[in-house]
């Protein structure tokens, strides 16, 4: 009787779980500092980061070096990639701020527009990017969560996937000089 039990408040505890619904920029209003992409991505950075596989495993490491700027509400984020391979490449985002929170952006290497929200220390960022692995250029999904902790870092980690597989993550940790 006691096994049924035990068995039963285990099923009901993973049917609770894998109905939690994800995370939301809203669920995170109260949170202090709040997060102004026109702020804090204004000046240099550096950003430092790791991709890993589905199963967990680094795969690539990386850093980033920005120049970001605003004039009004249109944002320039040029970015400058070193992989721990030697490989470099260049990202330039123009971002757009909407009000209310959200934000759109393009870059040469993204499909369509990017949409994001943010609210209190967070923000949220879906976009398609174009991924060039051997040879070939992948259209790959990104949901990308920045959370700034102070007014000099951020956090940033987001999951990659492609027709609803998650391929891994981009985990990345920025830094204002």
């Amino acid at each position: 009787m006691i096994r049924r039990s035990l068995l039963a408040a285990l099923a009901a505890g993973a049917l609770t779980l894998g109905c939690a619904s994800a995370p939301t920029p809203a669920d995170y209003a109260a949170e202090k500092p709040v997060l102004a992409l026109e702020q804090y991505f204004n000046g240099e950075l550096v950003a430092h980061g790791i991709f890993t596989d589905r199963s967990g495993k680094v795969v690539r490491r990386f850093t980033v070096l920005m120049k970001c700027s605003w004039n009004g509400d249109e944002g320039v984020l040029d970015e400058d990639f070193t992989y721990s391979d030697g490989k470099k490449e260049r990202r330039v985002w123009r971002l757009k701020k909407l009000g209310n929170g959200r934000y759109t952006g393009t870059a040469d290497d993204v499909v369509g527009t990017a949409q994001g929200q943010a609210a209190g220390n967070a923000f949220q960022w879906a976009y398609t990017l174009r991924l060039p692995v051997d040879d070939k250029v992948y259209e790959v999904q990104f949901d990308d969560w920045m959370y700034l902790v102070d007014d000099r870092v951020m956090l940033n980690k987001a999951v990659m996937s492609k027709f609803g597989f998650r391929l891994g993550e981009v985990t990345l940790a920025f830094t204002k000089k």
